[in-house]
């Protein structure tokens, strides 16, 4: 079929019969910008492929951006961390190089797990969430959790006969991301139901998590042993094992602040 060109349209007229070609065909970004990128193509004297390929390619770019927002806010993450606002210099014990290196997600492509162990105000959570960040970004499923709200949840969904659809939504994710394990103790059943979520994700899918205890201390956490080491075996197989140490950063700052 061939188009044949409309001859004759008024400038006024071109203008008005894009943005609403725009609007049928879903195509904002260019609706939004046309304008910009046709008077910049007129002083550039940029070909028609050229300017065809800068509006392409300014949709494309723009749907990426959004596609990445999405992914973000459905992971749930409480607040906004990023790798460059992360202070290196505050904590030597983390190695840039290695944080750098998990920020490629390649971890996360091949299912390997990750955790950050250190004292409170060290940073594993910023870097929990950072790094969740840059895999939302690249493109993979990422869902952040408190420990004990995952607890909880599996505990409920298990009092109305739904735990294997909540199981099943968890293991859908890429990147599973769970903060603050350690701090509680867990009973044994909340214990047993976490350890269904790592099974269902083992060599799968990717499990980061964030813990203010050592691998020795986690029996307070899980206080059945053979389970603890079952679920210490699940999140340590294969996987990345960032130490933060134990100066708090945060409390590093406050007393600067007052000295000041």
């Amino acid at each position: 079929m061939t188009v044949k060109p409309r001859h004759g349209l008024t400038e006024q007229a071109a203008d008005a019969a894009v943005d609403q070609a725009c609007r049928m065909l879903r195509l904002p970004t260019i609706r939004t910008q046309f304008p910009e990128l046709a008077e910049a193509a007129a002083r550039e004297q940029m070909s028609y492929r050229d300017f065809l390929a800068e509006l392409l390619i300014a949709e494309c770019d723009d749907r990426a951006r959004r596609r990445s927002e999405r992914r973000i806010r459905a992971a749930g993450f409480p607040r906004e961390k990023s790798l460059r606002a992360f202070d290196f210099d505050a904590n030597p014990n983390i190695d840039p190089a290695v944080i750098h290196t998990l920020a490629t997600c390649d971890w996360v492509k091949k299912g390997l797990p990750l955790c950050l162990i250190g004292d409170s105000g060290t940073g594993k959570s910023h870097l929990l969430i950072a790094l969740g960040t840059e895999a939302a970004m690249a493109g993979y499923r990422v869902r952040y959790t408190l420990a004990t709200k995952l607890v909880n949840e599996l505990v409920e969904a298990a009092d109305d006969k739904q735990l294997s659809k909540t199981i099943a939504r968890y293991g859908r994710v890429d990147l599973l991301c769970v903060d603050e394990l350690g701090y509680m103790e867990l009973d044994r059943r909340g214990a047993e139901l976490l350890f269904q979520v790592l099974t269902e994700r083992e060599e799968k899918a990717s499990v980061a998590i964030a813990s203010n205890e050592s691998f020795s201390g986690w029996t307070k956490t899980f206080t059945d042993p053979r389970l603890c080491a079952a679920i210490v075996d699940r999140l340590t197989f294969g996987g990345n094992i960032i130490e933060t140490g134990t100066d708090s950063y945060r409390l590093a700052q406050t007393r600067a602040a007052q000295q000041a």
